[in-house]
């Protein structure tokens, strides 16, 4: 007795096993189709090759099982070296793509995850088929012969177009069709380097007959329906490249907003060729352009429109010609100025005796138009022998001018102007002033006391300061010094980049001011003279050293706690980063009450708060605060009794039924998202609205027992309106009151046959009834009337007419001629019958015994001494799909039509396979036609009916237990 106790025990453990897990499953996935395809093959490690003609619209659904419902996301590698955009991701389990173009051809992942094992990824490669008009381009060449004195003119004309697949290519001469080794004179050849590309034909020697009409002809053999497209090129003895030539200055200087017009005409080439203006590396031209032919007009020029301009000409003859121009727009900006002392003396000063040189730059264009002139105390000042005026060379730019005042004098101090103008005007002067006085003096820079190192905190405005001393006062370059590394780091690394993302800032009063700092902020400064506007010495520097201050970040941000009454938990919040890193007190509260307060030790760096028994007033907002001197962080933990969502099961078989001829039922199915995290559910708010209406119908189905994770619920949906579509909302009921809610969708879908009751078929039309070919066989059936069947067709098999007698009846047959081989099978599928509504209302555990039974009924032709087998299977819709020989015969029958009819009994949605097994030989042609299924038992059933299959009956687990467990006490007694 005590190995039957143990052997219950350990089946009742494997049932709760089973029933703990429950229907949770992995993600599957499927890619299907719809649209427009032209072809979709299969290709190895089953991934499968989409072909779609450019501009149709592409529609690839992601079909995939596993529960909770997976998510879905669809990306997408590039096709090819012009498709640069990366990878897109599309999170909805249907991809569409309308007006598909080329460039979105490439592979197509799938990717499916509900976080239970590895995501399940499929694949297919989408083909994009298109055809561009093709060009004719022609190069002509001449070679001369010496001996013979004569010329010799060798013509190609060569034809490209864009496609895929590749494009085949074909010549005509006016309405002569061109091929190699019909003219002795032609050739036509494809490159080897561009083959499939282009191809060429070759006028060797021109001739009179070669002066013509030619037609170049693209196709891809209308694959994908795409048409043929043609060039036409009228080649004659005038045909020439193009030459161009600019009707204007180079450079064109113009002074700004001026009207500036650029010509080009074309000298010569026939056929005409096409002009147009463009900029180097690809630059627009500026956008108040106006472009007439091959003029182009630009008014109220400015500085930045000035540049290269190129007029390229065209007529696919030879090379395209180019020629271009500069535009220079007049104009003076950078105005600089800088004083070096006599370079001899250590002491930096200006002294009486002393040489000093003024330095003047200014960035002109055109800069052979620049001209200085010097002023002392507003008089014109003339070049002597103790006063030098040089200029640089007016093509060094920026240009320069210096003043050289030798052996400095009291009556030389004064203020000097360095005057900067262009010599045709068109643009302002920029005039420079420069005081010399015994005052005049090198800068010096110190930064303020208590200034050097500043503290503060995010978000506030600092100003950094240099005071600088000196006449004239030089401008002040701030910029950011990498903290650790030296000039080794220095040289390698860039440093870093100053607020607005420049590498320097200039500042005239030495303040640089931040606004808004952040952390990122923090570092060292360096302020320092420019070498310009002041004395051209060896920069003075400072440095400062900022720390900005920001409160602690911590971890989790929110966070929600789902837990049942009278459980301990534990909250912990995290420290990640501060500044300061230390003084750190922490306060934890429950809404406004305060709970616990505290300092952090050197060696921690989290808090924890422990409920030991959570009651109903436990329940709310926990926050912990971290704080430094800077502010504080706060970890805020949601502590609620709320239940989670539960999970829609989507994958349920046969869901929809129909309840009457106006209204249908939907077997609603749900698991629960973590059912044990809080109290008991005690009941679901099932909410139900029409799509298009306002209006909810809500009810709550009771939950008597404890639910179990993965434990599959189900409630069926009665009198649903057809064709409508439902909004179902289900919200789970604790103690605690409401928890999350959940909504699907449920959309009508008719089935083939609504209410089975007969379902007739004689092939008659194309349709053939909703019939369909196997994929997975090895040759299809052939539908066929006895007069269209060829007359070439073997004989001694097969039938003469249809079941009626009819030479133009149809009926469907397998042809067994070669290549077919013994043993190759063809397979039929009827269209999916959904079962009559009385079964579809069974509870589950009588569905089996209460299932109907349908006649299918069939008259089938087996003549031949080859004959094979016929077989019939009744195939289910389930979890898995599965198929069961219901009839089978084989062997020669003679020349006649016979019926066979057998009882099935189908207890799901289900199909009738129809297979035809070719024998050993060509005569084994097997026919069948006329097809019924109606609801009842088979009505005199035929003599040769050989054979009839009951369902097989599955008991269930538990019912194995009892009679395993009776056989064992029976064995004991």
């Amino acid at each position: 007795m005590g190995s039957v106790l143990a052997l219950l025990w350990l089946l009742t453990g494997f049932l709760r096993g089973a029933h703990g897990q429950g229907v949770y499953a992995p993600p599957t996935v499927r890619i299907v189709h719809s649209g427009q395809a032209c072809n979709v093959e299969e290709e190895r490690y089953s991934e499968r090759v989409y072909t779609i003609r450019e501009g149709e619209t592409l529609e690839l659904q992601c079909l995939v099982t596993g529960h909770p419902h997976p998510q879905v996301r669809w990306t997408k590698t590039a096709g090819g070296a012009s498709d640069r955009q990366g990878e897109s991701s599309l999170h909805n389990e249907t991809l569409k793509i309308d007006n598909v173009s080329r460039h979105q051809g490439g592979r197509y992942y799938c990717k499916a995850e509900n976080g239970l094992g590895s995501p399940a990824i499929r694949s297919i490669r989408v083909d994009v088929y298109y055809l561009d008009d093709p060009v004719i381009t022609v190069h002509q060449s001449v070679g001369e012969s010496k001996e013979q004195f004569y010329f010799e003119r060798t013509v190609f004309l060569r034809c490209v177009a864009n496609s895929n697949p590749p494009v085949h290519y074909a010549w005509r001469r006016g309405r002569e069709a061109l091929t190699q080794g019909s003219d002795a004179g032609v050739e036509i050849y494809e490159p080897f380097f561009t083959q499939g590309e282009t191809k060429i034909l070759k006028l060797k020697n021109l001739r009179p007959q070669d002066y013509a009409e030619y037609t170049c002809i693209a196709s891809v053999r209308n694959v994908c329906g795409i048409a043929d497209k043609s060039a036409h090129f009228s080649f004659n003895n005038r045909t020439a490249p193009p030459s161009i030539k600019l009707l204007l200055d180079d450079p064109l200087v113009v002074n700004p907003g001026e009207t500036v017009t650029l010509v080009c005409v074309a000298s010569s080439g026939d056929p005409p060729p096409l002009l147009r203006w463009v900029r180097p590396g690809g630059e627009d031209l500026p956008k108040r352009s106006v472009i007439n032919g091959g003029t182009l007009t630009v008014p109220a020029v400015t500085v930045d429109d000035g540049g290269a301009y190129s007029c390229m000409a065209s007529n696919n003859v030879g090379n395209a010609a180019k020629k271009s121009t500069t535009v220079l727009v007049r104009g003076l900006r950078k105005g600089r100025f800088w004083i070096t002392p006599d370079p001899y003396h250590n002491d930096d000063n200006i002294q009486i005796g002393r040489e000093v040189k003024i330095s003047c730059q200014v960035e002109a264009t055109p800069p052979e138009e620049l001209q200085f002139s010097w002023l002392k105390n507003g008089r014109p000042l003339r070049s002597s022998e103790r006063m030098v005026i040089t200029h640089t060379d007016t093509e060094v730019s920026p240009g320069t001018t210096n003043l050289d005042i030798i052996d400095l004098k009291f009556t030389d101090f004064g203020t000097y102007t360095c005057v900067a103008s262009l010599r045709n005007g068109g643009s302002p002067e920029i005039s420079i002033d420069v005081n010399i006085s015994s005052t005049t003096v090198p800068p010096e820079l110190s930064v303020p006391r208590g200034r050097s190192h500043l503290i503060a905190q995010e978000g506030d405005t600092v100003d950094l300061q240099c005071l600088v001393s000196g006449k004239p006062k030089p401008i002040i370059l701030w910029s950011r010094v990498e903290d650790n590394g030296g000039a080794a780091a220095a040289a390698a690394v860039a440093p870093p980049l100053m607020q607005d993302g420049s590498v320097e800032t200039e500042s005239s009063d030495g303040i640089l001011r931040l606004s808004n700092v952040t952390r990122e902020m923090s570092g060292t400064y360096r302020c320092q003279t420019s070498q310009y506007n002041g004395f051209n010495v060896k920069p003075r520097e400072a440095l400062i050293h900022l720390v900005v201050q920001f409160p602690p970040t911590v971890e989790p941000a929110y966070t929600e706690i789902r837990q049942a009454l009278g459980r301990a938990f534990t909250l912990t919040c995290h420290l990640l980063r501060a500044h300061p890193a230390r003084l750190l007190r922490y306060e934890w509260k429950l809404g406004s009450r305060l709970l616990t307060v505290g300092e952090f030790s050197e060696e921690r760096d989290d808090t924890s708060y422990l409920v030991r028994a959570l009651n109903r007033e436990g329940y709310g907002e926990y926050t912990c605060d971290i704080t430094n001197e800077a502010g504080a962080g706060r970890c805020t933990f949601m502590v609620t009794g709320k239940a989670y969502a539960p999970e829609f099961y989507y994958d349920t078989y046969g869901a929809l039924w129909q309840n009457k001829p106006r209204v249908y039922g939907f077997k609603l199915q749900w698991t629960q998202m973590e059912p044990n995290a809080v109290d008991r559910i005690l009941a679901y708010r099932l909410g139900i609205r029409q799509m298009g209406q306002s209006r909810w119908w809500e009810q709550e189905i009771a939950m008597e027992e404890t639910i179990q994770k993965g434990e599959l619920l189900t409630y069926n949906l009665t009198e649903l309106v057809k064709p409508e579509s439902y909004l179902v909302r289900l919200t789970p009921i604790t103690r605690y009151g409401e928890g999350d809610a959940t909504e699907r969708t449920i959309a009508y879908s008719a089935p083939v046959n609504p209410h089975l009751r007969e379902f007739q078929c004689g092939f008659e039309d194309e349709a053939m009834c909703l019939f369909s070919q196997d994929k997975s066989d090895e040759f299809d059936w052939t539908r066929h009337s006895a007069a269209s069947r060829d007359t070439k067709y073997t004989p001694n098999t097969g039938p003469s007419s249809d079941h009626r007698g009819s030479k133009q009846g149809f009926y469907m047959y397998i042809e067994t001629s070669r290549p077919r081989m013994d043993g190759d099978k063809a397979r039929m599928l009827s269209p999916t019958f959904n079962m009559n509504s009385r079964s579809s209302s069974s509870s589950s555990s009588s569905f089996a015994a209460n299932s109907p039974t349908y006649c299918f009924a069939f008259y089938y032709h087996m003549y031949g001494k080859h004959i094979g087998a016929l077989n019939v299977f009744l195939r289910q819709k389930g979890p898995t799909a599965t198929e069961t020989n219901v009839w089978s015969l084989s062997g020669n029958q003679g020349d006649h039509w016979l019926q066979a009819k057998v009882n099935i009994h189908p207890t799901a949605p289900f199909q009738m396979v129809m297979e035809g097994v070719r024998g050993p030989g060509i005569e084994g042609d097997i026919a069948i036609d006329d097809v019924t299924i109606e609801e009842g038992e088979c009505k005199n059933p035929p003599p040769n009916n050989l054979r009839s299959l009951a369902p097989p009956s599955s008991p269930h687990i538990w019912q194995l237990c009892i009679t395993l467990s009776l056989a064992l006490i029976g064995q004991q007694r």
